[in-house]
């Protein structure tokens, strides 16, 4: 086959001039990247070659990952026995970027570097096959496809929008990667450099890595290993490996069962929200291996969806490897060892959530001491701000098979915190709540900010009865399944009319009479509101609009709207309640009384106004502006006599 020069696809000149052409503090990691190829490569073979007896095995040594220095050339050369590519593959996987979303990811980091910022790739997106030419301005490869008859073929480019392709030689199935490097990564020519970044980087991956020939990883699946023999910095390691993750994890979850199934877990909470927990195209679920083979590399049968941000991997002696990976998935052992894994995070969960919050390690040295403080082991508090809304997402799909263990778990902010990182459970609620309160209050809202400012929760300031202020959008679906917690059942500020009148003389005195002044605000908003009543909830404001008891919320109307999605009919019309004691109330009633019924129209018109911009809802701006500039009109006039 002769040589054949090819361009490479857009996105990847972009990818390869962001490397080249970009300062990186950690270039090591294309080993990582090349060696983890590597081991793919194996695992594959090894998988496939329990199913098809057809691939060409490997010759020669036993299976492993190979890394030789050559001095004099000043290369580094990553040799594997694995699966190995043919012509069509080596252009698909060296000449384009099939990851979903790789395109746009490039494009924000190409501007973020324009901008003089360092290109934060590492830790965060997969570099693969392209970080090679972090440290090399030359590359090639040479690969072997196990298929039968296939032929050699050699790659080799510059990294400069084109490669070559031709005929190579090697005599079994596998691939080399030869770096020729760059004159300021000369150091990675070094034998005992290699050696740290592959112990840094790929200690626990199962496959010998040799370098120059001799074992540089443990080779160790800590995940079969005793839990009590497996260290922290161990788990720790591991975890950064198989997560790619540069934080050591919040939480580790080792499970080893015998009986009734045979299954291994090492499982790993994060510290922080990892950057595509919410992109649905994301990839999902822990590595799956069967016997150390690994079988898929996210199985994301074996947790639920609202359990995503888990990581790690589970090995089982009882799923046979003689079926696809997607049958793998559909079988009852999959399903129940699916079952008691989340029984075992939702446990280790809830252990979690029942600690006391870590309270700061000081520094040595006191005040004058230059060493950094100890910072405090993550807390389930730390944990709930991260995941916490996966976990009501959880309830409200899982209720049924997982709602006792999960509804311990939840947390909220409430009216008695003095900021939004204050949380707290249910049961701490009920355990707060004075003898006259029967009911577990909530207001769901956009924000803590716009919680706070709303006029339903006046009353209950007054009366000192707390309030969980609700403000992810999970909220709405939550609370829609969650109508009680211990016998006591839950309720909106917001919603329904509520059964809190003062009825204390002092609290009689200077109120408006509204047996006439209501039907009259009705008659006059018209269709407008579905009602119009006395108000028991409010203390300060004139006047608030309330969701029906049988409507949709003005929370979840806002939420549909910003989400784009149909809204059905024409959305729940609210009730307008009007505090009798308010000044402005008692003017009003008496101004119609007196006679006076086209001003008081035209500020009740204003106050059915107000009532919809403090609730983020108004629909008609300019009316309403118009009605604002009428009724100034008129109170300038008034005040000139």
């Amino acid at each position: 086959m002769a040589a054949v020069e090819h361009g490479f696809k857009a996105e990847v000149q972009q990818l390869l001039n962001l490397m080249i052409h970009s300062v990186y503090s950690d270039r090591e990691v294309f080993l990582r990247e090349l060696v983890s190829n590597a081991a793919d490569a194996l695992d594959k073979a090894r998988f496939l070659g329990l199913t098809d007896k057809d691939l060409v095995p490997a010759v020669g040594e036993s299976e492993a990952i190979r890394i030789t220095v050559d001095g004099d050339a000043e290369t580094i050369t990553i040799d594997d026995d694995g699966i190995g590519m043919t012509r069509d593959e080596i252009v698909e996987n060296l000449g384009t970027i099939a990851h979903s979303g790789t395109k746009a990811f490039l494009e924000q980091q190409t501007a973020q570097a324009e901008e003089g910022g360092a290109p934060k790739l590492i830790g965060q997106f997969g570099l693969g096959f392209y970080s090679a030419f972090m440290v090399a301005h030359e590359v090639e490869v040479v690969s072997r496809s196990a298929q039968p008859d296939a032929q050699p073929v050699r790659w080799t480019s510059k990294g400069e929008g084109t490669y070559t392709l031709e005929e190579g030689e090697r005599e079994h199935r596998g691939t080399s990667i030869t770096l020729h490097l760059r004159e300021d990564c000369a150091d990675f020519g070094e034998v005992e450099k290699l050696k740290n970044v592959v112990r840094k980087h790929s200690n626990f991956l199962p496959w010998p890595i040799e370098v120059d020939g001799d074992q540089a990883n443990s080779g160790k699946a800590l995940w079969v290993e005793p839990p009590s023999q497996v260290t922290d910095d161990e788990a720790n390691a591991f975890y950064k490996s198989v997560a790619v993750d540069w934080q050591d994890p919040a939480r580790r979850i080792h499970v080893s069962v015998d009986s009734p199934l045979q299954y291994s877990a090492l499982l790993f909470v994060p510290q922080v929200r990892p950057f595509d927990l919410f992109h649905p195209e994301a990839a999902r679920g822990p590595r799956l291996y069967a016997r150390r083979v690994l079988i898929e590399e996210h199985a994301k049968a074996l947790l639920p969806e609202w359990l995503r941000f888990v990581r790690g991997v589970v090995d089982s002696e009882d799923i046979a490897l003689n079926v696809s990976r997607e049958m793998v998935q559909k079988t009852a052992v999959v399903r129940k060892i699916s079952e008691a894994l989340t029984k075992r995070i939702l446990k280790d969960l809830g252990k979690w959530s029942r600690q006391a919050e870590p309270e700061p390690v000081p520094e040595e040295g006191g005040d004058d001491s230059d060493e950094a403080p100890v910072e405090a082991p993550p807390s389930y508090a730390d944990f709930w701000r991260n995941f916490g809304v996966l976990l009501k997402e959880g309830y409200y799909h899982a209720r049924a098979a997982w709602g006792d263990e999960l509804l311990p778990l939840l947390r909220f902010n409430a009216l008695s915190h003095d900021d939004e990182t204050g949380l707290m459970s249910l049961s701490d609620y009920k355990a707060a709540m004075p003898e006259e309160q029967d009911t577990i209050w909530f207001l769901t809202a956009e924000s803590r900010s716009s919680a706070l400012a709303s006029p339903h929760l006046e009353a209950f300031r007054k009366r000192g009865w707390d309030v969980l202020l609700l403000t992810d959008p999970v909220d709405e679906w939550l609370v829609s399944a969650l109508d009680a917690f211990d016998e006591v059942p839950l309720k909106s500020v917001s919603r329904g009319e509520l059964d809190l009148e003062d009825e204390s003389e002092e609290a009689a005195e200077d109120k408006a009479d509204m047996e006439s002044f209501t039907p009259w605000v009705k008659e006059l908003l018209g269709d407008h509101v579905a009602d119009v009543r006395e108000s028991s909830r409010l203390t300060d404001s004139a006047v608030v609009l309330v969701d029906a008891d049988d409507g949709m919320s003005a929370n979840m109307e806002r939420l549909l709207r910003e989400s784009q999605q149909a809204i059905p009919g024409i959305g729940s019309k609210r009730i307008l309640e009007l505090n009798p004691r308010h000044p402005l109330i008692r003017n009003l009633a008496e101004m119609r009384d007196k006679g006076h019924e086209e001003t008081a129209a035209q500020i009740a018109r204003m106050l059915y106004d107000d009532a919809l911009l403090l609730e983020g809802t108004v629909t008609e701006p300019a009316a309403m502006g118009k009605r604002l500039q009428d009724l100034l009109t008129r109170a300038s006039e008034a005040a000139l006599g």
